[in-house]
């Protein structure tokens, strides 16, 4: 396992997801963090770096957004809310799973049993009220050549 840790102003939060996404070797990208650490803003940056034109807004309520990027598209997940992992298949997780595109999953520990093994994951921690650390961790023993991005492209 290898982690690459990143520590930035808010203000600088743009280039240092573009540089994330440079290091992303898979599509499935979870995200640990306390509440209001900045998992979402940090998505936004990431959407922004994909030249997406939407705005990432949390779905705690909606389980799951969907956001446009070229050729391609975002889902992301908000798990807080779940209270059993029936609660996932009910809103057909499989299907999203299986789709072959981005998986920006925020509290993940609560479908662990359904994650893929090669996701790599981004733990947010608010610093102070500006600054914060990131560190990202890439499972390499888990990932899969056909699965891997090798070149992330937009």
């Amino acid at each position: 396992m290898k982690t690459i840790e990143f520590t930035y102003h808010l203000k600088d939060i743009d280039a240092i997801a573009a540089s994330v996404l440079e290091h992303l070797d898979t599509k499935t990208i979870l995200f640990n963090g306390s509440m209001g650490a900045g998992k979402t803003t940090f998505i936004n940056a990431l959407l922004k770096a994909m030249r997406s034109s939407d705005v990432a807004t949390s779905p705690t309520f909606s389980i799951v957004n969907e956001y446009a990027i070229p050729d391609d598209k975002v889902y992301h997940f908000d798990f807080y809310r779940l209270e059993s992992i029936d609660e996932a298949y009910n809103f057909g997780i499989e299907h999203y799973l299986d789709s072959n595109h981005w998986l920006f999953m925020e509290w993940p520990e609560r479908v662990e049993e359904l994650l893929p093994e090669d996701s790599q994951t981004i733990t947010i921690t608010d610093l102070n009220d500006h600054v914060r650390s990131l560190k990202l961790t890439i499972k390499t023993k888990h990932l899969i050549k056909k699965t891997a991005i090798k070149t992330v492209k937009f």
